[in-house]
């Protein structure tokens, strides 16, 4: 018998959250902070448009992706395995791989630079302390309820929000902006352009979005590949508003990310960012001395909250490739392949800290190597999402594929832009 709903709507609404909040919380990770923060210091408020933009084309990938995990109760590595050969997506899942294992360690290495502005402990040393962490607890404690207190860390970020009203930008300026879109200028703007793509449109979160949908019905108690198929329209409506709540957050904080910069670092001449202690400079006319504390807090709230998603949908997509027993909520011993990829990942990670790149640097170009693997992927989801058989007769609709279409077209000619110009 199913709960009757509350009459609170506000109750009704949150009810309706899930995977697509988290999902959403995760895409503002430490790449994707050094990656806005880079934008607006380099470039000013040339690129605000690309948040406008991102928020239906990150919400329709998103809930592409969603409604394939939905309606064939498969994550999207085995849902691409009924479409694709093999071997292409064997490579599909180590290049995912290869991917998230840079984007892991330069993001442990921006929350240890993170932390060692609040404790003043050297960074080497909290990189191995973050990942042994986030292994063990992502092996021995129910991601869900890490999530849910981590989330609040996050909200941080929201600081940039009141930071841009506060700086007093001016506003029609920023409006066409906004609005009227730039179009990129050389090299460097080609290629941030294509950061700005890969940290919004991830394939992390493909894979990630998918193989949760999954674990949400196994969570209800459909264990059977049969009983998790096809979804009903009240089950899809409420994702829908799941998704667009998760990525409109992630985009409005984008934007102010953006503004903050531009308004605070680029107008003062600070155009190369190399260490976060002068990303959170973005900050001091909110928090003054304070600044640095409220990004470092924001940096390492995100990072905690992405880093397993980035490593769980990385053996999500070897299990579902190679059809191991998986899912961040099964036993170590019942599902040693799939935690063996997820420690693999950690443990590359972790071991890459030592190499002495900038963090700010290795986030950012981190963030390109998504917007390259990203077009490719989505092409392959879209041809999915459009079969009507593998969609159990419930396919994207037209918009969606519509969108998302736009989304793999504007992905491929960024990345051909930022090498042509």
């Amino acid at each position: 018998m199913k709960p009757s709903n509350p009459r609170n709507p506000i109750a009704r609404f949150l009810r309706k959250l899930g995977p697509g909040v988290i999902t959403g919380a995760a895409d503002d990770d430490p790449s994707g902070i050094a990656t806005y923060s880079v934008a607006g210091a380099q470039q000013g408020t040339a690129l605000l448009w690309t948040a406008l933009i991102t928020w239906p084309l990150m919400g329709a990938v998103q809930m592409m992706c969603a409604r394939i995990g939905m309606v064939t109760g498969r994550g999207l590595a085995a849902t691409l395995r009924m479409k694709f050969p093999k071997w292409l997506v064997v490579a599909a899942s180590f290049a995912l791989f290869v991917a998230n294992t840079i984007n892991i360690g330069a993001d442990l290495s921006g929350m240890a630079d993170s932390a060692q502005m609040l404790a003043g402990i050297n960074s080497h040393w909290m990189v191995p302390l973050f990942g042994l962490a986030i292994t063990a607890a992502s092996i021995w404690c129910r991601y869900t309820e890490i999530a849910r207190i981590l989330k609040w860390l996050a909200l941080a970020l929201f600081a940039y929000i009141v930071t841009g009203v506060i700086v007093h930008p001016p506003w029609p300026r920023v409006l066409w902006s906004t609005f009227i879109p730039t179009w990129p200028n050389g090299h460097e703007m080609w290629s941030t352009l294509v950061a700005i793509l890969g940290t919004t449109i991830s394939p992390y979160l493909f894979f990630w979005q998918s193989s949760n949908e999954v674990e949400e019905d196994k969570a209800k108690g459909r264990k059977k590949l049969a009983e998790r198929r096809g979804a009903t329209p009240e089950e899809i409506a409420d994702r829908k508003v799941d998704v667009a709540t998760g990525t409109f957050a992630s985009n409005i904080v984008m934007y102010f990310i953006i503004l903050t910069t531009a308004y605070t670092l680029h107008k003062n001449g600070v155009t190369q960012i190399e260490t976060s202690r002068q990303a959170a400079e973005a900050l001091r006319p909110l928090a003054g001395k304070f600044a640095a504390f409220l990004f470092a807090t924001g940096v390492i709230g995100t990072g905690l909250l992405a880093i397993p998603t980035l490593a769980g949908s990385a053996a999500y997509a070897f299990a579902e490739t190679f059809s191991w027993r998986q899912g961040l909520d099964e036993n170590l011993p019942r599902a040693r392949a799939f935690y063996a990829v997820f420690v693999a990942a950690m443990g590359i990670g972790i071991a890459l800290d030592f190499l002495n790149i900038s963090p700010i640097k290795a986030l950012y170009w981190t963030a390109i190597i998504n917007g390259l693997l990203a077009p490719p992927l989505l092409l392959g989801i879209l041809i999915v999402a459009c079969d009507r058989s593998i969609m159990q007769r419930q396919p994207s609709s037209m918009l969606s594929r519509v969108v998302v279409g736009i989304s793999t077209a504007l992905m491929f000619g960024a990345a051909i832009g930022m090498f042509v110009f």
